[in-house]
């Protein structure tokens, strides 16, 4: 009886905007936003808040309550919105973009790995076999990548616990920035690490490599890449209390709870960074600027109050254990569930004819063994490339980052440029509209697909125009190899349906 009324159970306004608070709101954003632009990623949270966040969220609610009974997710939306192709390669792009999440977090979660033990990073220094720091991240990836398939294959149960209490601890980081930060700024007298100098402070970036237009243009992606997570509204419509007026509402304070939140959490990195001083040396990177950060957190913090040295650093290395320590377990916990769910989710969801072999079944435990192994043998097939491709760790990271945000970015634009078909079928019943005719619901989908193009334009030719044509073609490389993976396996789907169809009417 209890378990039904917990099943009944609607979501008020404040359990809404809490749930999509959690699932979008991520830590990392805000030191790494700092690290490229400075005070200067602020208006660009904002904007794409208006522009890419309210909208894009308003499409998945509309989505998920006329799909609701359908179990092949953005698949199903897509294929009955525009067609089958379009749906696939626009599904394979959403699958691919998580390849290239555990190509980028193989190497990089060492990093978080190093800084639970030490207090810093000290993988620049790692070395094995002889090989360059970087080198030895890709092997030890390439060993992380392995160990982590053949554990999903057997089960996870007791591993998906990890998830739960790393994201707590997370959550948590907000709290230690906010009241930390606060703390540094009373006990410096309101002063600030990295000073505002009127509204330039705003617009440009003390960061060298982001200068010129097309990459400030091109920051935009990040900012997008913040609200990932969006999605999962698509799925809370139907579990909201009075949803048509309680949904708009909560998206609404949502995406200005976060972008405010993102641009408060900005703006207190300043109050114990200064730019120039922490983060223009070489060691610093995409991959450790958020533990190199709360690291320089806890020594402000003692210096602010009149500690010694010694222990300041000290307070600064136990602050930067516990980011490892909670990012490590959040990512663990993630690693795991992500090995197996997007891969699931698209095989379960789409037709099996257009699985190759035995690629599309799935073991007596659900999971989709065969896959998974071929999974794993292009992850580390790609972290094999980048990491042996000659970069500098700081290069090898910023790279993997730029791929993991065109990847992750560009499914949004085949999910939201399905949106405008979708309005214009009216077979289509449509429980929940926020957008309440067509127009609107095209404008929406322009504003999206422009924003999220643009954003992805930008960020992809500049490594180019600074002479760095390696980021760009793994930037491009990436989606199209993956969208010719797509056609190719619906081609091979279409003849074999149409084979099926001949030996039928023979």
């Amino acid at each position: 009886m209890s378990s039904n009324l917990k099943s009944n159970k609607k979501l008020t306004l404040v359990s809404l905007v809490l749930m999509i608070f959690t699932s979008v709101f991520g830590f990392a954003n805000m030191p790494r936003s700092f690290y490229l632009m400075g005070y200067g990623a602020i208006p660009w949270y904002i904007l794409s808040a208006i522009t890419f966040f309210i909208p894009f969220a308003f499409m998945m609610a509309e989505y998920g309550a006329a799909f609701k009974s359908e179990k092949g997710g953005i698949y199903s939306w897509m294929s009955k919105s525009v067609g089958p192709k379009y749906a696939f390669i626009g599904t394979f792009m959403w699958y691919a973009s998580y390849i290239i999440w555990m190509v980028n977090v193989g190497s990089a979660i060492w990093v978080v790995f190093s800084t639970a033990i030490f207090g810093t990073d000290t993988t620049s220094t790692w070395s094995l076999f002889g090989l360059s720091s970087t080198q030895t991240l890709g092997i030890l990836g390439v060993c992380w990548i392995a160990f982590v398939t053949i554990v999903s294959t057997k089960g996870l149960d007791k591993i998906q616990k990890i998830t739960s209490v790393g994201g707590t601890a997370v959550a948590l980081l907000n709290v230690v920035l906010i009241v930390g930060s606060i703390a540094i700024l009373i006990g410096n007298g309101g002063e600030l690490a990295q000073p505002i100098i009127g509204s330039q402070s705003f617009i440009q970036s003390p960061n060298p490599s982001f200068q010129n237009p097309v990459a400030i243009l091109g920051f935009l992606v990040f900012a997008i890449f913040a609200y990932g997570g969006t999605e999962v509204a698509g799925g809370l419509v139907d579990q909201t209390e009075n949803a048509e007026v309680t949904f708009p509402k909560g998206i609404t304070i949502s995406a200005i709870v976060i972008s405010v939140g993102y641009a408060i959490g900005i703006f207190l990195c300043g109050v114990f960074v200064n730019w120039n001083e922490v983060l223009s040396t070489d060691n610093v990177h995409m991959g450790n600027v958020a533990y190199i950060m709360m690291n320089n957190m806890g020594f402000e913090l003692g210096q602010a109050f009149g500690l010694s040295e010694s222990i300041s650093i000290s307070l600064g290395n136990w602050i930067a254990r516990y980011v490892g320590i909670s990012m490590l377990l959040a990512l663990t916990g993630a690693f795991f569930t992500l090995t197996y769910a997007p891969l699931k989710q698209i095989i379960t969801g789409t037709p099996k004819e257009l699985w190759p072999g035995k690629m599309g079944e799935l073991n007596e435990d659900g999971m989709p063994v065969n896959a998974m192994k071929i999974q794993a043998i292009t992850v580390i097939a790609m972290i094999l490339m980048v990491s042996f491709g000659g970069d500098a760790a700081a290069a090898f990271f910023s790279k993997l980052v730029l791929m993991t945000n065109v990847a992750m970015t560009l499914p949004y634009m085949f999910i939201a440029g399905a949106f405008a078909p979708f309005k214009k079928k009216e077979e289509i019943e449509k429980p929940f509209v926020v957008f309440k005719s067509y127009k609107s619901g095209l404008i929406a989908t322009i504003v999206v697909v422009f924003t999220v193009g643009f954003a992805n334009f930008f960020t992809i030719i500049d490594p180019a125009m600074n002479g760095d044509i390696s980021s760009t073609l793994w930037s491009i490389g990436g989606p199209v190899f993956f969208s010719g993976v797509a056609l190719v396996m619906y081609s091979n789907y279409e003849k074999k349906i149409n084979e099926q169809k001949e030996e039928k009417s023979a």
